[in-house]
């Protein structure tokens, strides 16, 4: 059956040359806002996968500032709940470096 659809679409180039846009046309792209403090501007992603440890962690919430390219890797639950998240972060990147001005004057 495989040969025999080769075959066919073989003999009708029509079918290879028709091929229907199913995206609008792209557009210039945009570039990023280049941030001016450190952690202003973070990415994050969540790896998950692992087996449990000792804490019961079972993932890891990476973090990035987009400035310096400093990066921390943050072993986590995946059934971590947003507000343990939010904790999580006050406690680890605020308290490390040092933006408690910044979050209060937001």
């Amino acid at each position: 059956m495989k040969r025999e659809v080769a075959e066919y679409m073989l003999k009708y180039g029509i079918c290879q040359q028709v091929k229907v846009e199913h995206q609008r046309p792209a557009s210039l792209l945009q570039p990023l806002q280049i941030p001016e403090w450190k952690w202003e501007m973070i990415t994050i992603d969540f790896v998950s996968g692992f087996p449990k440890g000792k804490k019961r962690n079972d993932a890891i919430w990476v973090i990035v500032d987009r400035l310096m390219k400093s990066v921390l890797f943050l072993p986590i639950k995946m059934t971590n709940s947003v507000n343990k998240l939010a904790k999580i972060y006050i406690n680890k990147v605020v308290r490390l470096h040092r933006i408690r001005y910044l979050l209060s004057h937001i």
